[in-house]
């Protein structure tokens, strides 16, 4: 008998533990059930393009992706730096240029600290489009962005500037060797861009992009007030583009390089960029807008100077009115505390400075939109002079650097430019113009006497700026 009460015993504890672990198995299935497989939109970047990369590319089910390689330049030296990238293209560049990789250079070791985004050697498709807008938003650190003969089109160019304009430090575009269909290159330049280096080498852009180009860097009403450097060298720009840009010119004030060298610039589009650089007559239909934007200054400042006066209202004005204010409230409480006992003085100060301090926050509140009116206003509306019934404007003074080197200008376009840049004067204005391998002899008086003008003010320049989109 206790034999069978035995073995009934190890049989009942066999069938629980199989119910046991058929509990358990069910509890995983539902686990898993409950826990659904991981998708595209619901993947989360960590800011490791070596890692996000290739997940992002296998939740697309994409065939053959890239190679991310990853490149520390700010731990290393710069001999090992160029050691690092020059050794690998000497043992077998026939057979790594023209291999599709993406090149992501950091700022140190750490793999999250992506500065710079290379895409070159590779023809980019809608689905690859998609996994860099879901990798660039985090990757805090990206200043650049480089494409490289990537066969891009203007509806991915498009996609990826919503992009762009989300990033918070990625401020470099260079968009090289990549013509558009459309020629929608003015999308990357408007005015609500955000972007402050921009190159757009080796892109076939002819005279009609140009157009739309000119009026993206500025109009009578708009102005992109954040491009810095603009690179258009190695394209199909002739005069009647070059006149496009210089039309953009007349009323940007914060654009310092430009280049447009190896394009077909001849003596007439040099001409305008000449113009633009000295002192410019105003069209009529400039007229009718400065006039425009007087009667609406007006209607919104009534307490301004009249339209018709054709003057803008000057800040030397508004500050003084500042400072005669400043003085009638400093003066009534000093007449106060005279007639005041000496305990009293104390108290009295401690008031003064108060009201002082709360007059000149006041002061400071009606004065900051004056001044901003006047430093990011429209250059159409600043002091013309009147010769002979026209108006005059002072030309572009902002504008540093102009490459126009390997052109079609002849010496006939260069006493332009020396008149100009007279005008300029030694304060501000252009610091070096770039007119090497153009149609004229290499002993050219006027040539010379442009470096003789340009030589003194680039030495007492503090420093000498060196676009980074801008290497020719």
């Amino acid at each position: 008998m206790s034999k069978r009460r035995h073995a009934k015993e190890k049989a009942d504890k066999a069938a629980a533990a199989a119910a046991a672990g058929a509990d358990d198995d069910k509890r995983s299935e539902g686990a898993q059930e409950s826990t659904p497989a991981q998708t595209f939109n619901s993947y989360q970047c960590t800011g490791n393009v070596e890692a996000d990369f290739p997940a992002l590319c296998a939740l697309l089910s994409m065939g053959s992706t890239p190679l991310v390689r990853q490149v520390a330049c700010s731990s290393a030296s710069p001999a090992s730096q160029a050691v690092e990238i020059a050794v690998p293209c000497k043992r077998a560049m026939k057979n790594l240029w023209w291999k599709q990789r993406l090149r992501v250079e950091l700022e140190s070791d750490d793999p999250l600290s992506a500065k710079s985004i290379r895409i070159s050697g590779w023809k980019i498709d809608e689905q690859m489009t998609k996994v860099l807008q879901k990798i660039l938003p985090s990757l805090i650190n990206l200043q650049s962005l480089h494409f490289w003969q990537a066969d891009l089109t203007d509806k991915m160019v498009a996609s990826l500037l919503k992009t762009v304009s989300v990033c918070s430090n990625l401020r470099i575009l260079a968009l090289e060797g990549n013509p558009l269909p459309d020629e929608s290159y003015h999308c990357i330049l408007s005015a609500k861009s955000v972007l402050t280096e921009v190159s757009l080498r080796n892109n076939q852009i002819d005279d009609n992009a140009a157009l739309a180009i000119g009026s993206a860097i500025s109009t009578t009403r708009t102005s992109n007030k954040n491009l810095l450097s603009l690179c258009l060298a190695f394209n199909c720009i002739g005069d009647e583009g070059a006149a496009h840009i210089a039309k953009g010119l007349r009323f940007n004030r914060s654009l310092l390089f430009l280049s447009l060298a190896h394009n077909l610039i001849g003596d007439s589009g040099a001409a305008h960029l000449a113009e633009v650089l000295g002192e410019f007559a105003l069209t009529h239909e400039e007229v009718v807008e400065r006039r425009k934007l007087l009667l609406e200054k007006q209607s919104s400042c009534p307490d301004s100077e009249p339209a018709y006066t054709d003057k803008p209202t000057s800040v030397p004005s508004s500050v003084s009115t500042v400072s005669v204010s400043k003085a009638d409230k400093k003066g009534t409480p000093k007449k106060k505390s005279q007639g005041g006992a000496k305990k009293r003085e104390k108290p009295a100060s401690k008031e003064k400075t108060k009201r002082v301090s709360q007059v000149e926050s006041k002061c400071d509140e009606e004065k900051q939109p004056e001044v901003e009116v006047v430093k990011i206003g429209n250059p159409l509306l600043d002091p013309p002079q009147k010769r002979d019934g026209q108006l005059f404007l002072p030309g572009n003074k902002i504008l540093a650097y102009l490459n126009l080197a390997g052109n079609r200008i002849t010496e006939k376009s260069l006493p332009l430019f020396l008149t100009s840049l007279e005008m300029q004067g030694e304060k501000g204005g252009l610091l070096h113009l770039c007119l090497q391998r153009n149609c004229f002899p290499s002993e050219c008086e006027s040539h010379d006497k442009i470096q003789e003008l340009l030589t003194p003010k680039l030495e007492k320049e503090p420093w000498k700026p060196i676009p980074v989109t801008n290497p020719v």
